[in-house]
């Protein structure tokens, strides 16, 4: 039995590293402790407990966790610090080691943080404690879903990886495939929109394999979904492009509530490179996938993962992979440079790219990409738009998204936080990063 006298009046605060579902995750953790009375720290305030969401994409990824776990033990002497996430996962032991961590929690235990704080004590004697289990045993399905502004939400909806890809950790850090059903994942949606929620963004390791652990599909899920009143809009954080129906383009196309807006990993552009990834797909499926998307939504925003640098992926086959970029009607890209991960397979592959090649390479792609979205802003231009506008920081402009993924700019006016306007748009703000629009419905 759990005492929440030791908790009450104390105060935690939240670190997260990585990706959207990350914070989806910390804020369903935020939440458990919330109701037990560990309230959130403020600004200046020192907290008793600080929880650290990791991610271990890349090399660069865990020397950020680890500059972090430090940077809060200085701010925050004295503090129990608890981490998880997937480098704690991947690496309990080494964190463990890491001086000021208390607790270390792995990818089944971390939504169970409420039993393994104990009474918040530091043993300073001891390395911290080490809760995990074997990567066979992560089955359970954590209902995450951040709140971290009024206007967007991340719904998570599915969990775990059952591709290897030669490059990637993930399996070994999140398990299996797994997901929620849809009745709970509809009942999180109206919860939502209950709170004034207006955007929803579904998150997930490999969403479109949605549907393993209750035989239900993530076309159903879709469907479901565009029934919630109260939400305006749904954006598909991330899908494989051989998990992207036709049928899935075409309901998008046509819905009531889903944006056009789809985020498509292609990792390479070169079939080489994609076979050595062991990727599921090929360069000629990416592309009719591009070309069906336009078909039915000629405005729709396309981003796309690119990885540069990997084994294998010689001079020739970087320049196909960039011939095939520049060819495809897509909108942005976003860019990573490999890094070489301990136990995956791509070890095995001879080439390796040095790393000043692997710099130029990324810079290259960027250069791509910000001319792809230039002229995608520079297209729409002449088009009127729906923009949900966001809570601006302070003494800045507003800013909020057309359901197509254009950044637009207006004078700061309070009351149109977390409200949805017609505007139109016309050139781009000081700082490049937007176009300035105009309200026409106020």
């Amino acid at each position: 039995m759990i005492d929440n006298k030791i908790f009450e009046n104390k105060k935690a605060a939240y670190y997260t590293l990585g990706c959207k579902l990350n914070f989806a995750e910390t804020s369903a953790i935020g939440k458990v402790l919330a109701d037990n009375g560990i309230r959130k720290a403020r600004n200046g305030e020192t907290a008793e407990l600080c929880v650290v969401n990791t991610c271990s994409v890349t090399d660069l990824a865990d020397k950020k966790c680890r500059q972090t776990i430090r940077k809060i033990a200085k701010r925050n002497p004295g503090a129990f610090i608890v981490v998880t996430g997937c480098y704690a996962q991947l690496k309990p032991e080494e964190i463990a080691k890491i001086p000021d961590v208390d607790l270390v929690l792995g990818a089944e235990q971390k939504l169970d943080i409420l039993n393994y704080l104990g009474d918040l004590s530091k043993d300073k004697d001891h390395d911290g404690a080490v809760v995990t289990s074997k990567i066979n045993d992560i089955k359970t399905f954590h209902p995450s879903c951040s709140q971290g502004d009024r206007t967007r939400y991340f719904l998570k909806v599915q969990d775990g990886c059952d591709y290897y890809c030669s490059y990637c950790t993930i399996p070994f850090a999140r398990g299996r495939s797994r997901n929620g059903s849809i009745a709970d994942l509809v009942k999180q949606a109206e919860e939502v929109a209950s709170l004034g929620g207006k955007e929803i963004v579904l998150t997930g390791v490999n969403i479109g394999d949605f549907g393993k652990t209750t035989g239900e599909t993530f076309f159903d899920l879709v469907k479901a979904l565009d029934e919630v009143e109260g939400i305006e809009r749904y954006r598909i954080s991330s899908i494989e492009p051989n998990l992207l129906t036709d049928e899935i383009i075409d309901f998008v196309s046509k819905s009531k509530r889903f944006a056009p807006h789809f985020h498509i990993p292609l990792q390479s552009g070169c079939d080489e490179v994609l076979k050595l990834m062991k990727r599921r797909y090929n360069t000629e499926l990416f592309a009719s996938k591009v070309a069906k998307i336009k078909s039915v939504m000629p405005h729709c925003f396309i981003g796309v993962d690119v990885i540069v640098g990997v084994r294998g992926e010689t001079e020739e086959y970087f320049e196909q992979a960039c011939s095939f970029i520049e060819s495809m009607d897509i909108s942005q890209l976003h860019v990573f440079t490999y890094s070489e991960r301990p136990g995956t397979m791509a070890l095995k592959i001879d080439y390796v790219v040095d790393p000043k090649e692997k710099h130029k390479r990324s810079q290259r792609i960027l250069d791509i990409s910000e001319k792809k979205l230039k002229a995608f802003y520079e297209k729409e231009s002449s088009r009127t738009h729906k923009v949900l506008f966001e809570q601006p920081a302070k003494g800045k402009p507003m800013h909020g998204f057309t359901e197509n993924y254009i950044r637009v700019e207006v004078p700061f006016q309070s009351e149109l936080v977390n409200q949805t306007r017609i505007v139109s748009v016309n050139g781009f703000n000081e700082d490049g990063d937007a176009l300035v629009a105009k309200i026409l419905n106020d």
